[in-house]
């Protein structure tokens, strides 16, 4: 029992990752309606910005400025690249985000090298006990750090100016225009939180292992993780990654002992599995909005 709560804990850990990534997905899904695939670009960048950062400034100054750098970056990004393509097919500019995500991913790249780069965490692999548990303190920073991200966001959601704002252009965007609302500064403050929280992602992806030029591959994880929550969903994409973070945990931990016929490394497939068998019972996700067309 005490060991299958230890795989709990850690899929949580891991599943907060994921749904600050899927959060990241659906804020900018809301506001223009489209994928961003240059968030995996954006949380490895954000990991790359705190490595540089941590030694000189401390590792939590450093991962502050890192996270508010990456979103300076996507706040540039939507500008440069997404706002002149308001208006064309979403396809289109779904294609425009996935060569945003290759031209930042060169650029860091270049910056990480070859070799293995470390974040500067202060938890690294560090057990720490609870009563007959035993876990790893970064999943702990892991789920605090995302407890404290996610009450924030809804509340800025629910109780701000800005935030009601973007509320109305997600649902509907020329009624938001009619009463006043900036639609464009909404897109801008939707990357900008998307590049934020990404970046947040990107440090605790590099926490203890460290981070190379395939770590970006990580952040796949969040798109089973905002299917099964529902795409347009916020809550869906918290309760989305959480699922995935366990699921893939459970699979690390026992399916080598109870399903070996599955072969090994089933748990990285495992969170599309999951993806999968969702879409069959639920296209629209646990907490999507369900689409009803009239013929």
């Amino acid at each position: 029992m005490t060991g299958t709560l230890e795989t709990i804990i850690r899929g949580l850990g891991n599943g907060s990752v994921y749904a600050l990534l899927a959060l990241g997905f659906v804020i900018i899904y809301k506001a223009t309606r489209v994928i961003s695939f240059a968030q995996p670009a954006l949380m490895l960048a954000g990991a790359v910005a705190v490595s540089y950062l941590a030694p000189v400034t401390g590792f939590y100054l450093g991962a502050l400025l890192g996270a508010l750098l990456i979103a300076a970056v996507a706040l540039g990004i939507e500008r440069a690249a997404i706002r002149p393509m308001v208006g064309r097919p979403v396809f289109v500019v779904a294609i425009i985000t996935l060569g945003v995500d290759v031209v930042v991913r060169v650029v860091v790249n270049g910056l990480i090298g070859r070799d293995v780069r470390q974040v500067g965490d202060p938890w690294g692999f560090d057990l720490v006990s609870l009563g007959p548990l035993v876990v790893q303190q970064r999943w702990l920073a892991m789920m605090a750090a995302a407890a404290v991200l996610v009450t924030l966001l809804f509340a800025f959601f629910r109780y701000s100016r800005y935030g009601l704002a973007m509320r109305a252009a997600a649902y509907d965007q020329e009624t938001a225009l009619a009463q006043g609302v900036s639609v464009g500064a909404v897109f801008a403050l939707s990357w900008a939180l998307a590049g934020f929280l990404a970046a947040v992602a990107g440090m605790f992806v590099g926490t203890g292992q460290g981070i190379e030029q395939t770590t970006w591959i990580v952040a796949l994880k969040a798109l089973p993780a905002i299917i099964v929550g529902g795409l347009d969903s916020l809550g869906g994409a918290v309760a989305g990654g959480l699922v995935i973070g366990v699921v893939e945990s459970l699979f690390q931990s026992y399916q080598g002992a109870y399903l070996p016929w599955l072969g090994q490394n089933f748990a990285v497939v495992s969170p599309y599995v999951v993806m999968l068998v969702v879409l069959l019972v639920r296209p629209y996700g646990l907490f999507g909005t369900r689409e009803v067309e009239r013929v």
